[in-house]
């Protein structure tokens, strides 16, 4: 390959070079998951905040209701953007496709490390949001105009000035990485690793780049029209407008045109998240159950599939909205269709653990459980996506039960999973086991104390996004005590987050050693001559590939996996049988 011999260039040479100014993707995917880490948890804390008031309203003097929309603004835009799609795509993708595909480093070194120095200046510009007089926008992290931009929402100046600032510089950021991803896997896999070798972990994080690629402009404009609104006085989004009892300058514009250019990122945005879970935990469950994949060529082509659906169903965000029956007929019928590959993809995760090996280690607890959070989100979802049941739906608490099982809940155990199985690699210790167990059960089973009571608040028409609740008669009195019950299992579930990170500093330095192949995986970033790997990650030679990425329980074989680079006959997927068959004929 082109690449093959271009790591000289950028060898570090100092403490600073290797560390910080790396250009090592190795490197650079640990800096964007620290980083990312490190914000979560900022909106861990905000949540909980959040959780504080709606549990027991009034008790804390401190949380006053412009606060509250505060936090439930960062805390919704962080964890959407700065912590899943920066971690699975900086992070993950930073670090497996290089060594999944058996390239040396990404493309472009120099520009990979750009796009995380400008990830964290994005990072670093919404963290200032917070000492800037007025404080953070108190919009919702859809930040719609006309409410975003004037006065009486919270942070309506420097806040969300700031936002929009950091969003921008966050999606330069990510078009930096995203060619990177991109180009990588097209041009720089080593020799025999065909596209339909690739492991499912790649092929996600390679669709749901090219998804961003594409979704992030009208992000990008948005943005851009929005602080010219803000700033000079235009009117994209601002129509003529009263505020607080004076006319403004503003006229002609379309708030609307702003929901349909905010969806058209958002809802791809939910796959750009999903894509990569779904990737990763295929490649958990086949590992973890000693079993190749069931139907690798349907998975791969349902990943395609969700990639394309997603940008035609955006406007199912809006029924609300109004808009014309047909166009409702429309997204509506997209909605459902395009749950068809996804549920392919949940039958061929049963399917792969149906009569397998499962081995109930930590990664594979966090897979199996995503498949259990993400179908139950994913079938509330089916009820939001009928434009007659969604419109009572859209503003209670059964959306934020839908939206954070299936967007919030799901990958988050998935980066867990994922960081609990390649922890090994990139450190070359074992984490704890036992912590990992405890820390999978309380997430897990508090994850559902919390959002399960949700939908049925939200069947009691309790709407969402209210600072307090007293005096409405339409709302029971159970429905207070089931809040503080989701305050007290919130609080729980935070606190337990802190074992996983005492697990992940004290095994970093006080692990077990793992070895080379731990789990006996077959995909190349196990088959490294050294663990953790080395800069240019394959010494001298890079591999050559012989089979696809789940060769598990081959009869015949001495071992129950073959890796990729393996040349001993047998084994192989249908599409290299297949292809045999034909040259021998």
């Amino acid at each position: 390959m082109a690449y093959s011999s271009a790591e000289q260039h950028h060898e570090p040479h100092s403490f600073w070079t290797r560390y910080v100014w790396s250009q090592d993707h190795k490197v650079i995917a640990v800096q964007y998951t620290l980083t990312a880490i490190a914000v979560g948890l900022v909106a861990l804390v905000l949540s909980n905040l959040m959780r504080l008031q709606l549990g027991f309203p009034g008790r804390f003097a401190f949380i006053d209701a412009n606060h509250y929309y505060q936090y439930v603004t960062l805390h919704g835009m962080i964890m959407v953007v700065y912590l899943l799609t920066a971690l699975f795509l900086g992070g993950f993708g930073n670090y497996l496709i290089p060594l999944m595909v058996g390239a040396r480093d990404m493309v472009f070194p120099l520009l990979n490390m750009l796009s995380y120095w400008v990830y964290l200046l994005a990072v670093l510009v919404l963290m200032a949001s917070f000492f800037v007089p007025g404080g953070p926008t108190g919009a919702g992290w859809t930040l719609y105009p006309p409410q975003s931009i004037l006065p009486g929402t919270p942070g309506s100046d420097w806040g969300i000035i700031l936002m929009l600032v950091s969003l921008l510089i966050f999606i330069v950021a990510a078009t930096m990485g995203g060619l990177n991803y991109v180009i990588t896997v097209l041009q720089a896999r080593t020799r025999g690793m065909t596209l339909m070798r690739m492991p499912l972990t790649v092929w996600g994080i390679f669709v749901a780049t090219i998804m961003a690629l594409l979704a992030f402009p009208s992000l990008f404009v948005s943005g851009v029209m929005l602080l010219f609104d803000k700033t000079l006085g235009t009117s994209f989004f601002m129509p003529a407008i009263v505020s607080m009892g004076q006319a403004l300058s503003y006229k002609g514009g379309s708030p609307i045109l702003f929901q349909h250019l905010f969806w058209f990122f958002g809802h791809p945005e939910v796959y750009i998240v999903a894509l990569p879970a779904f990737g990763i935990v295929s490649d958990l469950i086949s590992t973890h159950s000693r079993k190749k994949i069931f139907g690798y060529h349907m998975m791969v082509w349902a990943i395609v599939a969700i990639g394309a659906l997603s940008f035609v169903v955006w406007a199912h965000h809006m029924f609300v909205s109004g808009m014309n029956p047909y166009f409702g007929f429309f997204f509506a019928t997209t909605t459902l269709i395009i749950a068809v590959p996804t549920a392919i993809k949940v039958y061929n995760w049963v399917l792969t653990l149906w009569n397998s090996s499962i081995h109930l280690s930590v990664p594979m607890l966090f897979a199996i459980g995503f498949i259990s959070t993400f179908l139950i989100g994913g079938l509330t979802g089916l009820f939001l996506g009928n434009v007659s049941v969604d419109i009572p739906l859209s503003n209670t608490y059964f959306v934020v039960a839908h939206f954070h099982m299936v967007m919030g809940v799901s990958p988050i155990l998935v980066i867990f999973g994922g960081i609990y199985h390649w922890f090994p690699k990139v450190t070359g210790r074992l984490m704890n086991d036992t912590l990992g167990k405890l820390h999978f059960w309380v997430t897990f089973l508090g994850t559902y104390a919390i959002y399960f009571p949700m939908h049925y608040l939200g069947i009691l028409g309790m709407p969402r996004r209210y600072y307090a609740y007293d005096n409405y008669a339409f709302i029971p009195a159970s429905a207070q005590q089931l809040n503080a019950f989701i305050t007290v299992a919130a609080l729980i579930v935070g606190v337990t987050q802190l074992v996983f990170l005492y697990n992940l500093v004290h095994s970093t330095f006080r692990g077990r050693p793992a070895g080379s192949n731990p789990w006996r995986a077959t995909t190349l970033e196990w088959q490294t001559p050294d663990t953790p790997p080395g800069h240019g990650n394959w010494g001298a030679e890079q591999p050559e590939v012989h089979r696809w990425a789940y060769d598990y329980s081959v009869p015949g074989m001495a071992q129950d996996f073959v890796p990729q680079n393996s040349a001993v006959a047998g084994g192989g997927d249908d599409h290299d049988q297949k292809a045999a068959g034909r040259k021998k004929t």
